[in-house]
């Protein structure tokens, strides 16, 4: 992957035509990888059958940002993939829902240490969507695959 700016990463997946489509807003994607908070309001074609944000479209507010908050920060020296994901819906997803996504310095550390020589390691990551009220709408899981190339 091409090193791109935080800015650039947040307009292209701003416009990328799963996220255009499913109205997913990027708020906000640091520079330093440890942030990237997403938005999202259900509207005519993204509420389901009750009338609420659809599952499918929760699960993709939170799909794709550790891996690439994490390959923007430990960039090309190390290989690194969504491995899994888990989510729970909890309540309803009426008005607008957040997801704030972070991955703590110490998490970055972690991370080098566990590849240092090469070897693989798998990260779980947890996220709470919540609504307008602060409650949470959904807790979501995504697992992150993450290897050292060797030289």
């Amino acid at each position: 992957m091409a090193h791109f700016s935080a800015r650039q990463l947040k307009r292209f997946m701003g416009f990328w035509p799963p996220f255009l489509g499913a109205g997913i807003k990027i708020k906000e994607f640091t520079d330093d990888g440890t942030r990237v908070v997403v938005s999202h309001k259900p509207n005519m074609l993204t509420k389901n059958a009750m009338g609420v944000a659809f599952g499918g479209t929760l699960s993709a507010m939170t799909d794709p940002f550790f891996m690439l908050a994490s390959m923007h920060r430990l960039g090309k020296e190390y290989r690194i993939w969504d491995a899994a994901g888990e989510i729970k819906y909890l309540k309803p997803g009426r008005g607008t829902v957040t997801a704030d996504m972070r991955i703590p310095e110490e998490t970055y550390a972690l991370i080098k240490e566990k590849t240092a020589n090469g070897q693989k390691y798998l990260h779980w990551f947890d996220v709470n969507i919540i609504d307008e009220e602060g409650d949470v709408v959904a807790h979501v899981r995504r697992q992150v695959y993450y290897r050292r190339k060797q030289k």
